[in-house]
C-alpha cells in the first residue's frame, strides 16, 4: 500500500432517525476524491465507530470504496481486547476492495508496551492486508512508544506505518530516526500537519479535509515538495478551523460545520450529541470568516 498525502478520517453521515445517510457520505467521499484527497479512513474516532455495529461498518466501508473509486479506503478496526480486534479484522479483511486496517491502542486497559506489541502483532498476524497503526494516548490512556513501533515494523512486514496523534513531536522524530524509509508516518492531528512532515513524514489522516479537502490536499502537497511559503500559507488561512473542531469532542464540530455547508444533516449517536450553543455561534462566525458558507451559497445556485 503506497499512501501518502492527505488522507480524510471520514465522518459518517446519519440521517435524521439515526440510520446511515448512504447518499451523504457517497457525496462527500466524491467530492474530496475531485479535490485532491488521496486516501480515506472510515469509521475512525471521526467516523464515531464505536458507536457502528459490524454490519455498519462493513457497508459505511463498502459505501465509501464504492465513491473514491481507485482511491485507496482503510477502516478502522479498534478494540481493547486483542481476540475482538483479531475478529474483526479477519472479517473486515473480506471486504472486497479494502486498501488497509488502521488500528489504535487498546484503549482503557492501558497495556505495558509488551502488552502493546504481543497486541498490534496479532492484529497483523490476521490479515494479509496492510495495517496502519493509531498511536493516539490521549483518547486511549496508552502511549505508543517508539521502540515498540520499530519493533512493530521489523516483525510484521504487513505493519506499514502509523498515525501518530500523540502531540508530541519529539517522539515523532525519535521514531522516524528509528524506521526504515518504507514505513510511512502520517500526523494524526491536523495542526502537526507541517511539524511531522518536517520532520520527514509522510502526510497527514486529517479531520479539517471533511470540509476543506482541496484546501488540505494543497498544504499537503505543497509541504511535500518542499514548497514551505504555499503550505504555511494554507496553514495560517485554516488554522482556526483546525483548531475549531476540537472546540469540542470530535466530530461535534466538523459535523456542525459540514452541516452549515450543506453537505451533510447534522445528526450524532449517542453519547455523541449536537454542540452548545455558544459553540455552534463560534463556528458559525469562523466558517463565514473562511469562506465555507459562501461555498454553500453558490452551490446551491
Amino acid at each position: 500500500m503506497e499512501i501518502s498525502g492527505c488522507g480524510t478520517a471520514l465522518i459518517t453521515p446519519f440521517r435524521g432517525d439515526g440510520s446511515l445517510d448512504e447518499k451523504a457520505l457517497g457525496s462527500l467521499v466524491r467530492w474530496q476524491v475531485e479535490s485532491g484527497v488521496n486516501f480515506f479512513l472510515a469509521c475512525g474516532t471521526t467516523g464515531e465507530a464505536p458507536t457502528l455495529s459490524l454490519e455498519e461498518t462493513e457497508r459505511v466501508t463498502e459505501v465509501a470504496i464504492e465513491a473514491a473509486a481507485d482511491v485507496p479506503v482503510l477502516v478502522g478496526c479498534t478494540h481493547n481486547s486483542t481476540r475482538e480486534a483479531v475478529a474483526r479484522v479477519r472479517r473486515f479483511s473480506r471486504i472486497a476492495g479494502l486498501a488497509g486496517i488502521v488500528s489504535a491502542n487498546p484503549y482503557y486497559n492501558k497495556p505495558t508496551q509488551e502488552g502493546q506489541f504481543q497486541h498490534f502483532k496479532a492484529i497483523a498476524d490476521a490479515t494479509h492486508l496492510p495495517v496502519l497503526l493509531y498511536n493516539i494516548p490521549p483518547r486511549t490512556a496508552a502511549n505508543l512508544e517508539p521502540r515498540t513501533v520499530a519493533r512493530l515494523a521489523d516483525a510484521a512486514p504487513n505493519i506499514v506505518g502509523i498515525k501518530e496523534a500523540s502531540g508530541n513531536i519529539a517522539q515523532v522524530i525519535e521514531l522516524i530516526t528509528l524506521v526504515s524509509s518504507r514505513f510511512k508516518l502520517f500526523a494524526g492531528e491536523d495542526s502537526m500537519t507541517l511539524p511531522v512532515i518536517g520532520a520527514g513524514g509522510a502526510g497527514v489522516i486529517a479531520v479539517a479535509s471533511n470540509q476543506i479537502p482541496a484546501e488540505m490536499s494543497q498544504m499537503v502537497h505543497a509541504a511535500l515538495r518542499n514548497d514551505w511559503v504555499t503550505a504555511q500559507s494554507l496553514e495560517r488561512r485554516f488554522f482556526k478551523l483546525m483548531q475549531a473542531n476540537f472546540w469540542e469532542s470530535n466530530p461535534g464540530p466538523v459535523k456542525c460545520v459540514l452541516a452549515m455547508m450543506g453537505r451533510i444533516t447534522e445528526s450524532y449517536r449517542l453519547p455523541m450529541v449536537p454542540v452548545q450553543a455558544a459553540t455552534r455561534a463560534r463556528l458559525e462566525k469562523m466558517a463565514s470568516e473562511i469562506g465555507l458558507l459562501e461555498q454553500r451559497v453558490a452551490r446551491a445556485h
